[in-house]
């Protein structure tokens, strides 16, 4: 989707790369997101209530991953400031919103002239969370009685692999 956009709009393209902390139980649903310069964002609740030593592995473990994705992707290179710069953020959807608002709170640092996020869905109270921590959303579904996750409103919506990203890196205007 980041590729579509930056081709529709002839500009950069760069990867904000977070990772979901997965409850113990549950992978799926998530207590946490790191990026990988480390910063994690967690469900207050639900980090108190984790078994910390657990927490701290798997918060290392999720950021290692991101670490591994920047190498194979982008061979190592340094994310791109966004310092003074409109930036839009977008995601394929949106559940607890934990890694794209890691993603924000990460890309806030530069001081971009804008930070703008661009969904295809969510729920409605996420949004009214994204609210705080975005300029401007774009969102085609804001959904008032979230159907549980985001493949949910998806036709296929499978994994995209590390050889799709790396083409579309490739494809990209900025990235050789």
């Amino acid at each position: 989707m980041g590729y579509e956009i930056s081709q529709a709009l002839c500009v950069p393209l760069d990867l904000i790369i977070t990772r979901k902390i997965g409850h113990p139980y549950n992978p799926e649903y998530a207590i946490g997101a790191i990026t990988e310069e480390g910063e994690a964002l967690y469900e207050e609740r639900e980090r108190v209530e984790a078994d910390q030593d657990w927490l701290k592995k798997a918060a290392k473990r999720e950021q290692q991953e991101a670490l591994r994705r920047r190498n194979v992707y982008l061979k190592g290179r340094k994310r791109t400031s966004a310092q003074g710069k409109r930036a839009i953020v977008v995601d394929d959807g949106v559940a607890t919103g934990l890694t794209l608002r890691a993603a924000l709170l990460s890309l806030r640092k530069d001081k971009p002239k804008e930070l703008i996020v661009a969904i295809p869905v969510a729920p409605h109270d996420v949004i009214q969370v994204l609210r705080n921590e975005a300029d401007t959303i774009v969102v085609l579904e804001d959904a008032q009685e979230y159907l549980g996750a985001v493949g949910a409103y998806y036709d296929e919506f499978p994994q995209v692999s590390d050889e799709e990203v790396v083409h579309f890196l490739r494809q990209s205007k900025n990235i050789k």
